[in-house]
């Protein structure tokens, strides 16, 4: 089995922000092939759908950002899964807002999210779809950027971008990861 994961933190307070774009791209998944992310396991939200005759499992985990490599090593445990089958999607600060890049290897870049995986997978590489949010604006923090709405005029650009994000998560399952760093990697 497949594991498509969206990062971010659970409750009303953090749906708008840049932090929860993970959240917001799987919901775009979800919506697309009209699957239900409802039922708990692991301590996430997840939904079920086929891709190219392959089950894939949609996770939104619920342990808030910091901790979202125990949600992710649990459901790993649970569908009996490995990670190399296993795309995490997350914002990146380092990436300018609209960027996407995928990855399977590299650093956590400062994401706790991504570092928390990292260290509850020992270090086994696992896909990454980071959707570039952009640096804050000169005197705000990082974590209080990212704790923030999206600019009026980002968020004019937000669907279009999630749509993107949830396109580079589906085409590492359905072409593999090398073609979706060829088709997402560069910049147009």
């Amino acid at each position: 089995m497949k594991l498509i994961v969206g990062l971010g933190n659970p409750g009303r307070k953090y749906d708008q922000t840049r932090h929860n774009i993970g959240f917001r791209v799987v919901n775009d998944i979800a919506e697309q092939n009209r699957v239900a992310i409802k039922k708990r396991a692991c301590d996430s939200l997840v939904g079920e759908l086929i891709v190219m005759g392959e089950r894939v499992l949609l996770a939104k985990p619920q342990t808030y950002m910091n901790l979202s490599g125990q949600a992710v090593k649990a459901l790993l445990k649970d569908t009996r899964s490995s990670p190399e089958n296993l795309v995490v999607i997350y914002d990146e600060l380092d990436l300018p807002f609209g960027r996407i890049r995928v990855r399977q290897k590299g650093s956590a870049a400062g994401h706790r999210g991504a570092m928390s995986i990292m260290e509850s997978l020992a270090g086994a590489p696992f896909y990454r779809v980071r959707v570039g949010i952009g640096r804050p604006p000169e005197g705000v923090e990082p974590a209080d950027f990212v704790l923030e709405p999206f600019f009026p005029d980002e968020v004019d650009q937000l669907d279009a971008l999630v749509a993107r994000a949830a396109k580079a998560a589906l085409s590492i399952i359905q072409e593999g990861g090398q073609r979706a760093m060829e088709k997402f990697n560069r910049v147009d």
